[in-house]
Parts: structure tokens; sequence; C-alpha cells
């Protein structure tokens, strides 16, 4: 499992126009599903990112978690975080889980981070969206589950 983590003010998704997902201060989660992944894989990449210390306590220094924020995550759904273009011009998908797979383990992992107590929006799953925020800090983490990067 891949994440694309985004510290936020805010975040917002659209699809036809239409706002279907939005949070205040939180994260924005981009989630790419790999092929090995499983249900173990997302209850543990929704614990590591609900409890990152990526957010600033009162020294500025960054040491409090979404959980200690009490921030929202927003979680988009994205099988081009698997994208492999090392070597061609069009990127390979071959890595990323089949459409099932990636849905149900995506929302297992919503559902995890929902359980820990961190208020969840989600994007529509296969949709085209548009996807926007505004980046505090700016703050980007990048994770994988298989500890590639």
């Amino acid at each position: 499992m891949r994440a694309v983590l985004q510290r936020v003010s805010r975040a917002r998704v659209t699809t036809e126009e239409r706002v279907v997902a939005e949070i205040a201060a939180g994260l924005m989660i981009l989630l790419g599903v790999g092929t090995a992944d499983t249900v173990a894989t997302a209850t543990s990449m929704a614990e590591k990112i609900a409890n990152l210390r990526i957010f600033e306590d009162h020294e500025g220094k960054m040491n409090r978690s979404l959980l200690d924020v009490k921030g929202s995550a927003m979680v988009v759904s994205q099988f081009t975080l698997y994208g492999d273009a090392r070597g061609q011009r069009r990127p390979s998908f071959i890595a990323a889980a089949r459409p099932e797979q990636a849905k149900m383990l995506y929302e297992e992992f919503c559902s995890a981070l929902a359980n820990l107590n961190v208020p969840v929006q989600t994007g529509i799953f296969q949709a085209t969206m548009s996807v926007e925020l505004v980046n505090a800090g700016p703050v980007t983490i990048l994770l994988d589950s298989d500890k590639t990067f």
C-alpha cells in the first residue's frame, strides 16, 4: 500500500461539478493499493498515518499526530501511485491491485481510520474527481507498506 500524505488546512473533492467531500484541517491521503496488500496492511497503514507526528506543537516542532490535533482525513483512492515508469514513457500499473481488491482494502483503510476516531471523508472510488487542497507547511510525506521508500 502506498500513500501520499499532505498536511492541509482544507481540502475538497468534486465530481461532475458537485462537492462530494470536504474537510478542514487534517490530512489529504492519496492511497494506492498493491496486489500483495491485505486487510492487515490496510489496518497497519491507518494506524501509522493516524499516529505519525507531522503536526506542529506549541514550539513549532512536528511533534503531534492527526489524533493529537483532532484533525480529519480526506482519503482518495489513486491507483497511479503504483505507476512504474522506469525506462519507459508509458507507466505500467501491473503492481496495482485489481479494482475489486483495491476497493475492499480502500474501504478497510477508511474504516480503520474511523475506528481510531479520525473523522474520514472520501472521494468516489473509480470516479474522475477534482481534488483541491491547501497544503499547510507545505508538508508532504510518502509512505509505502513495503518500505521501498
